[in-house]
């Protein structure tokens, strides 16, 4: 599989960042709190094969050490933290059974300076602009914001973080598929924590089906995959020509640009034989660096060649590797 992570970022050689970057591809962190040991393998591959290769496992249950070790062992690429982490013995306990992260539901400089210490990668919690300066103080960029919800979810964010510009925040507390896509698509949101897709009663089912289900729902939902367009490729008649056949017939207005001239918002008419061999389609999605992540995670090759993007080094369109049907496919924020 295409290695997208390295490709998209220029990973630097810290193991925080490491896991920055790619629990901000990933773009949802399920939540989980697991009763039972045993449950902790299915709902990994459960995890994984819907799409959400990472998990916050949260110390609510004497079953959090044991789970952790059994996912990081059956699962080592699986990107697993240990949640609700009170005090330091539980950060040794999460880091003995192969925690990659630390979530703190508060932010506690004694646990954020011991993980520092111990050289684990710690999203301590806050939701208030003193949080945020204590986390600055201690050398901290991302923060949890929880509840995020009930402290006054995307507008508290977008007001407190103002100041602060080079914080990230990771909301968990009441994001649900209603509201997943207007955090993520702020700038200030590394990624969001959630529990819809894990629901503790269809772990206790053993509905581990059902969860994958959730989770490549998820994870669709996030990405916002919608049809854009389709471009045609010339074939014995020009694109002002056809243009013109097309207003004629249906009133479609025709809107010249450099490269083609677009029938309507949905039809594209190249000037020149453009990708694909009847020409290409597009298609929209919320954003292209975390679609091109997933995608190829589901075995979609990319012409990462065609690649652009945007003043701040985000991806904003890049073609398909392959046709389908005679056509190559575009994705495009």
């Amino acid at each position: 599989m295409y290695n997208v992570i390295a490709e998209i970022f220029a990973l630097e050689d810290t193991k925080v960042n490491e896991v920055v970057k790619q629990l901000s591809l990933i773009g949802i962190v399920p939540v989980i709190k697991i009763d039972n040991a045993k449950d902790a393998a299915p709902l990994a591959k459960a995890l994984i094969d819907g799409g959400l290769p990472c998990a916050e496992v949260t110390f609510r249950t004497a079953a959090a050490k044991e789970a952790i070790a059994i996912i990081s062992k059956e699962y080592p690429d699986m990107i697993v933290g240990a949640g609700t982490v009170l005090t330091t013995a539980q950060v040794d306990d999460a880091i003995e059974a192969g925690a990659k992260f630390i979530v703190s539901p508060g932010f506690n400089p004694e646990i954020v300076k011991y993980c520092q210490a111990k050289g684990c990668p710690i999203v301590p919690g806050i939701n208030n602009p003193s949080g945020i300066e204590q986390a600055l103080t201690l050398g901290l960029d991302v923060v949890k914001f929880f509840p995020a919800e009930q402290s006054g979810g995307l507008n508290m964010i977008k007001a407190m973080s103002a100041p602060y510009g080079a914080v990230k925040f990771m909301p968990t507390g009441g994001i649900n598929p209603g509201n997943v896509c207007d955090y993520l698509a702020n700038p200030k949101i590394l990624c969001c924590g959630g529990s819809w897709m894990v629901n503790p009663d269809m772990i206790a089912a053993g509905d581990f089906a059902g969860i994958e289900k959730l989770v490549r729902e998820a994870v669709d939902t996030m990405l916002g995959f919608k049809f854009r367009h389709v471009g045609i490729n010339p074939c014995g008649t020009t694109s002002t020509e056809a243009a013109e056949v097309l207003a004629n017939a249906f009133s479609f207005p025709a809107n010249a640009g450099s490269k083609s001239v677009f029938s309507s918002p949905a039809l594209e008419l190249m000037n020149a034989k453009g990708p694909g061999t009847h020409g290409h389609i597009a298609i929209a999605t919320n954003n292209v660096d975390r679609a091109v992540y997933h995608l190829s995670r589901r075995g979609v090759k990319f012409d990462m060649s065609t690649a652009t993007y945007d003043d701040k080094g985000n991806m904003k369109f890049v073609y398909l590797a392959d046709e389908i049907d005679g056509f190559a496919y575009h994705l495009v924020k």
